[in-house]
C-alpha cells in the first residue's frame, strides 16, 4: 500500500528481552500472527548463529504460508580478511533460502577498530563484498549500520561512507539504527535528512527505547525522509525495548496519512498484540498506546457526562480503528453518567432507569470504600451490574463450603483445599492440591465443576496481584486481592475483598469462573 516498508524484528531483536525465551514453535505463530497485520517484512534470526534460528528458517520454508509478508534472514558481514563467498556466516545467511538478508555492519570508527579489531578500510570493503555477493546471488539486501548515529557524531564522514559503499554495492535500503537509544526526535530528523541529502540512498530506521522516543524518534526519521521503519510487536528488546511497531505504523497512518496496511488489517492490531503476549507470556500493559486495555478507558464523572454526549472530546481517535474499544472505568468517582455509559457498553440501556442508576452509584461508592475497586476489575463490576438490572445473581453452581489446609515440610509447603458444591443439579465434592492456598483452590473447584461446565478447561490465571488496605492493622489488615484471567483471545479481571487473603482470592476466583462462563454464552446448568 505504501513506499514505507514495516519491518518487523520482534522474532530476532525482540526476543532479546531479559525473560524472554521463543521456542521455534512459539516464532512460527508469531510470525503467522505479522502477516495477518500486514506487515512488509518478517526478521526471523540469525541462521547459523544458534541452532534455533536455523531450525526456525527450515520449517519457515516448509510450513509458513506468508500471504503479505517476506522473510528475512539476518546476519553479518564477512570477517575481516575473508571473502564472503567463503565465509561459512554468510553461507548460512544463503542457505536460509529467505528471499531478503538485512546484514549488520559498524557505522562508528571506534566499533571498528575496537569490536571488530580491524580497519575502517576493511570495514568498508567487508560491506562491499558482502552486499555484491548476497545481491549476485538474488537476494534483497538491507544493511543495518549499527550506532550509526553515535558514529556520525564522532566522524559523519566515515558514517556517511558506510551508507555510500552499502548502496553502491546493491542494498536496497540502508537503516540508520540508533543502538544505544540515546538520540532524541530533533537530532534523528536533521541526520536522516541530512544523510539522505549528501548520499541519495533509501534510508531506514531503527531505534531503541533508552530516552522514551523509540517511536518519537521514528516518526521523526521518516518525517525527514526515511521510508523503511522498523520495530517489535509491544515494544519487546533489550533494556528498555524496541520502537513499538503498532504504535509506529498508528501514528503514521492514522495522524500522517501514509498508508502503511490496509485499514482492515490495522484493525486488528489490538487482538494481535495480545495474542503475541499470550504466547510470549509477557503480560499485556493495560496502558499501551492504541492497543492497551487502558488506551481509551475513562474513569473521571466529568469526563464520563461529556462522553456520553460526544466520545470524540475525550479519545484522540477513533478506538475501533485499531480494534480496540472505549471503557468507561467505575469507581468512586462515578456518577450516573459512568455507570450509564458502561451499562450501555455491556449492552444495558439505562438512560430510563434513574432509581437503578442511582442505587448502583451508591452501590459502588459503599463498596469501594470498603476496599473493592472496579475499574481494575471490570468483569466483576459487570456481574455486579447484572445482578442489579435482574434482580438476581447469576449462579451457575451452588458452593456449601469450602476449606483449605497447608502443610509445612523442611523446604517446601503444600496446600490441600476441599469444595463441596451443586452445580448442574448434582452435588460435587472435590480435592485438589497446589503449591499454595489459591492454586489449591483453582484445581479443587475446576475439578468439581468439570463434568457440568467443560468449557472451563480453557480458562488459565495468568495474573494474582495482593494489595494490603490498611497496613497499620498489620496481619489483621483488610486484604484486596485481583485476578486476571484469560480463555487464550481475551482476558478480564476480577477482584475480592475480605479479612482473610484466602477468603479475599476466593471472591475474586468465583466471579472469574462466573464471568468465564458468562463469556462464552454459556447457560446456568
Amino acid at each position: 500500500m505504501s513506499t514505507v516498508h514495516v519491518y518487523d524484528t520482534t522474532l530476532r531483536d525482540g526476543a532479546q528481552q531479559e525473560g524472554l525465551n521463543l521456542s521455534v514453535t512459539d516464532k512460527l505463530a508469531i510470525a503467522a500472527h505479522l502477516d495477518d497485520l500486514g506487515v512488509g517484512f518478517i526478521e526471523g534470526g540469525w541462521p547459523g548463529a544458534n541452532p534455533k534460528d536455523t531450525e526456525f528458517f527450515r520449517r519457515a520454508h516448509d510450513e509458513l504460508d506468508l500471504r503479505t509478508a517476506r522473510l528475512a534472514a539476518f546476519g553479518s558481514t564477512r570477517r575481516a580478511g575473508a571473502r564472503a563467498a567463503e565465509d561459512p556466516q554468510v553461507a548460512a545467511l544463503l542457505d536460509a533460502r529467505t528471499p531478503v538478508v538485512t546484514l549488520v555492519a559498524k557505522s562508528h570508527p571506534r566499533h571498528v577498530e575496537l569490536a571488530l579489531r580491524t580497519t575502517l578500510a576493511e570495514n568498508l570493503a567487508m560491506i562491499e563484498d558482502t552486499v555484491s555477493h548476497l545481491v549476485a546471488a538474488g537476494r534483497t539486501v538491507f544493511l543495518d549500520a549499527e550506532h550509526f548515529f553515535d558514529g556520525y557524531a564522532l566522524d559523519p564522514a566515515y558514517a556517511l561512507e558506510v551508507v555510500r559503499t552499502a548502496a553502491g554495492a546493491g542494498a536496497e535500503v540502508v537503516v540508520l539504527c540508533d543502538t544505544n537509544g540515546g538520540m532524541l526526535p530533533p537530532q534523528v530528523g536533521q541526520v536522516v535528512q541530512q544523510v539522505a541529502r549528501d548520499t541519495g540512498a533509501r534510508l531506514g530506521i531503527h531505534c531503541h527505547n533508552d530516552t522514551g522516543c523509540a517511536v518519537a524518534n521514528s516518526v521523526a526519521a521518516v518525517q525527514a525522509g526515511a521510508t523503511h521503519v522498523q520495530g517489535t510487536i509491544n515494544g519487546y528488546g533489550e533494556r528498555t525495548g524496541n520502537a513499538d511497531l503498532v504504535t509506529v505504523v498508528s501514528n503514521l497512518q492514522l495522524k500522517l496519512g501514509h498508508p502503511l496496511l490496509p485499514p482492515e488489517r490495522l484493525a486488528r492490531a489490538a487482538a494481535l498484540s495480545h495474542q503475541i503476549s499470550e504466547i510470549t507470556n509477557v503480560v499485556p500493559y493495560s496502558r499501551q498506546p492504541y492497543v492497551g486495555a487502558s488506551a481509551f478507558a475513562h474513569k473521571a464523572g466529568l469526563h464520563a457526562s461529556a462522553l456520553r454526549i460526544d466520545p470524540d472530546l475525550y479519545q484522540h481517535t477513533d478506538p475501533a480503528l485499531v480494534g480496540n474499544q472505549m471503557r468507561t472505568l467505575v469507581s468512586d468517582m462515578a456518577g450516573r453518567a459512568s455507570i450509564e455509559l458502561k451499562g450501555k457498553e455491556l449492552g444495558y440501556d439505562l438512560s430510563d432507569r434513574p432509581e437503578l442508576l442511582a442505587r448502583m452509584v451508591r452501590t459502588v461508592k459503599d463498596l469501594e470504600l470498603q476496599g473493592w475497586t472496579f475499574d481494575a476489575a471490570d468483569a466483576s463490576f459487570e456481574l455486579l451490574l447484572r445482578r442489579e438490572v435482574t434482580g438476581e445473581p447469576l449462579r451457575y453452581f451452588d458452593v456449601e463450603s469450602w476449606r483449605v489446609i497447608t502443610d509445612s515440610g523442611s523446604d517446601s509447603s503444600l496446600s490441600e483445599a476441599t469444595v463441596k458444591l451443586v452445580a448442574a443439579g448434582e452435588r460435587q465434592v472435590a480435592v485438589g492440591e497446589g503449591n499454595g492456598p489459591v492454586n489449591a483452590l483453582d484445581h479443587a473447584l475446576r475439578q468439581a465443576l468439570a463434568v457440568a461446565y467443560p468449557e472451563l478447561d480453557k480458562l488459565e490465571l495468568i495474573d494474582f496481584r495482593v494489595r494490603i488496605l490498611d497496613a497499620s492493622h498489620g496481619t489483621d489488615a483488610t486484604t484486596r486481592v485481583l485476578v486476571e484471567t484469560s480463555d487464550g483471545s481475551s482476558s478480564w479481571e476480577t477482584v475480592g475483598v475480605a479479612g482473610n487473603i484466602v477468603h479475599a482470592s476466593w471472591l475474586a476466583l468465583i466471579d472469574s469462573f462466573t464471568y468465564g462462563l458468562l463469556s462464552q454464552g454459556v447457560e446456568p446448568r
